[in-house]
This record gives C-alpha cells, structure tokens and sequence, in this order.
C-alpha cells in the first residue's frame, strides 16, 4: 500500500479566492485615494491664488493701484494667464483695475480635471473666496479646505 504524500502549493480554488478579495479591496480602496488625491492638490490652486493676492496687495500698497503690478516677473493684465506650481491649475485675472482684482482657477491637468466638487475657484481683492462645482452650486467651504 502506497501512501499520498500531501502536496504543496494552492489550488487553482484558493488562488481564484485570493484573486477576488483583492479585486474587491482594490474597488473599494482606489475611489477613496483618487477622492483623497484630488482634494490634496486643491491647495496647488489655493496657495497659487492666495500668494499671487499677496504680491498684488504689496503692489497696491506701494503703488496705489493694481494696474501694472507684476507675478514672479510678468506684468498681470485681464489677459494674463498663470499656471500653478504643480501645473494642476490655471490662474486668470478676469477683472483687475487700479482699486479692484479677482483672481480665478480653473483646473488644466489629471486627476484635478476630474474633480467635479470642485471646478472653478475665485479670490476677490476684498478677500471674498469662492467656488463652485460642475453644476455651479456653491461649494466654497468645501474647496478652499474647510471639509
């Protein structure tokens, strides 16, 4: 009488069970990191928006007037166009005039272009912050980091 040595290594069964369990914490893990991802690199649009308000108001007080001030060398118009530090973002000026400024962020670059809660924020020269979502419904506390 032979005896069946027991045999090593899995079954096609278990590693099918494996398999699985994987598939299913990978569904439910990468929403939440893309979710956490995208609100992170916020900051790139809220930063950029509060450090270039910094420079025009150094401007103003130094010149009184917005009109002719400059970010990191070029001088902002209504037509300038910036890009945030981490390219995510692109900042506008849509109104600027010798007493009053805005400055505007739309997203230009994966995963922000994604980012539905929040597509387009705004800083005013009174210091007002505001955004919007895709639909424009105000989600100002949630995306200028207050969530």
């Amino acid at each position: 009488m032979r005896h069946k040595s027991p045999s090593a290594g899995f079954t096609l069964v278990e590693l099918m069970i494996v398999v699985g369990i994987i598939g299913i914490l990978a569904a439910i893990a990468y929403p939440s990191y893309t979710r956490f991802v995208r609100q992170t690199n916020r900051t790139d649009a809220t930063k950029t928006m509060q450090l270039t308000a910094q420079s025009l108001q150094r401007c103003y007080s130094q010149n009184f007037t917005y009109l002719g001030c400059s970010i990191n060398g070029t001088v902002v118009t209504t037509t300038t166009t910036i890009t945030s530090p981490n390219l995510y973002y692109r900042i506008a000026f849509p109104t600027l005039t010798a007493q009053v400024y805005s400055i505007t962020a739309t997203p230009i670059a994966a995963p922000q272009t994604g980012d539905t809660q929040c597509t387009g924020f705004t800083l005013a020269s009174s210091g007002a912050q505001t955004a919007h979502d895709s639909s424009s419904s105000n989600t100002t506390q949630t995306c200028w980091g207050s969530n």
